[in-house]
């Protein structure tokens, strides 16, 4: 039961889905949250998978009709809170100032132009991968994007230390420890034996996730020696980051692996 409140809370923070209810907030709660990042991505990986296959194969629109409006699901269902991490870390980044320096500019509410360049450059380049690719792309890789890029977040959480004592990323690290997410090794291993018996696209699921490990290895290194350490927006920009990448990774293989 406190999974399943785990699980709501998520949906309440990080993503656009009603929850009408007043959720407890305190760390056994936030630490279940954690626990359940992956199958918040994988609701959210099950709603794009179905909205495009409802979009293709019931409705008369075209292959740019149905790439637009998958697209701009994948900014709506999410409320664009990642998206709002992306710019400021952007912001930080290309300020190429010292830690302390970035991360008081991550906490200006104002939004520079390097925020906005670069949240254009990312949503240009998804929008380019899911409109090429959604037409063969199977409905299995589409889903596994989010529960992936959700692992990477929950991952970082628990073994990148904060760079700030207050925010959203201290919140929720201070309610969870490592041993704790062991879960997702269980939940990916399960994810697998899917796919393994239901789908033909374990080979193409398992490069996902080494790409996927690649990320984490690569957000990790950022995080530390760009802001000294995780912060909300850190973690936003990372699971931005991350789909971006298994994004291409997916047109790559749409042209190396799926022709």
């Amino acid at each position: 039961m406190k999974f399943l409140t785990g699980f709501f809370i998520g949906l309440q923070f990080f993503t656009a889905v009603p929850i009408r209810r007043e959720l407890p907030m305190d760390s056994e709660h936030l630490g279940k949250t954690v626990q359940a990042f992956p199958l918040i991505g994988l609701f959210q990986g099950i709603i794009y998978a179905g909205l495009y296959y409802l979009l293709t194969e019931f409705t008369p629109l075209s292959h740019l009709a149905a790439a637009f409006l998958l697209w701009l699901m994948t900014i709506l269902l999410t409320g664009g809170i990642h998206l709002d991490g992306w710019i400021d870390a952007s912001d930080a980044y290309f300020s190429y100032g010292n830690q302390e320096k970035r991360l008081e500019i991550m906490k200006d509410p104002r939004t520079g132009a390097f925020g906005v360049l670069s949240v254009i450059v990312l949503l240009s380049c998804r929008f380019l991968y899911i409109y090429e690719i959604t037409d063969t792309t199977p409905y299995i890789l589409i889903a596994a994007i989010p529960f992936f890029s959700k692992i990477v977040m929950g991952v970082l959480l628990v073994t990148v230390p904060s760079a700030k004592k207050e925010g959203l990323a201290a919140m929720f690290q201070s309610a969870v420890s490592p041993k704790s997410v062991s879960i997702y090794l269980v939940l990916i291993i399960l994810f697998a034996t899917l796919v393994l018996f239901l789908d033909e696209n374990f080979f193409l699921v398992a490069i996902l996730l080494l790409v996927a490990a690649g990320c984490y290895l690569l957000c990790r290194r950022n995080a530390l020696n760009w802001f000294g350490g995780i912060t909300g927006d850190v973690l936003g920009a990372s699971v931005e980051g991350t789909e971006l990448i298994l994004w291409m990774t997916v047109w790559l293989l749409h042209y190396f692996a799926m022709a």
